[in-house]
């Protein structure tokens, strides 16, 4: 994987920092030239993925979420998101759109469903007692080019 640019940002787990992951992240981006839509889809998953570390991995309790986003070659980005929370005992299940372990807060349980749609590749790790890292891929468009 030839990186171009990286950034790494460390956060607390609180609901507000999902809206500083996706100003972050698309500030990082810009330097790629994105499409509109393309950043919007990239803010959307990023949301998503900070959105479970905050209401899944840190149920009532506080930890730290890791973002890592680089340009790779060829016009690819990848978003690492990363916590050391509770994790997932079984994560095939957790993938599986309307799964939620959270039904009596009203979740969806579509956040894994929307980042697979938004990006070109995810990939999820994690480990009970351990945490969770969720990888994400997507080559941006070459418009105006």
């Amino acid at each position: 994987m030839e990186v171009k640019n990286e950034i790494k940002f460390s956060m607390p787990s609180l609901s507000v920092n999902e809206s500083t992951a996706r100003a972050v992240v698309s500030s990082f981006l810009i330097q790629a030239d994105p499409t509109v839509e393309e950043l919007s889809d990239i803010r959307t998953a990023v949301s998503e993925a900070v959105t479970n570390a905050v209401v899944h991995a840190y149920r009532n309790t506080k930890g730290r979420i890791e973002l890592t986003v680089r340009l790779l070659k060829d016009r690819e980005i990848y978003i690492r998101i990363k916590d050391k929370g509770c994790g997932i005992s079984d994560v095939e299940q957790a993938m599986e759109p309307l799964f939620t372990t959270a039904p009596e807060e009203e979740r969806s349980g579509l956040g894994f469903s929307v980042m697979q749609s938004f990006m070109d590749k995810l990939t999820v790790k994690s480990k009970s007692g351990k945490g969770t890292t969720v990888t994400m891929r997507k080559r941006l468009s070459e418009h105006g080019k």
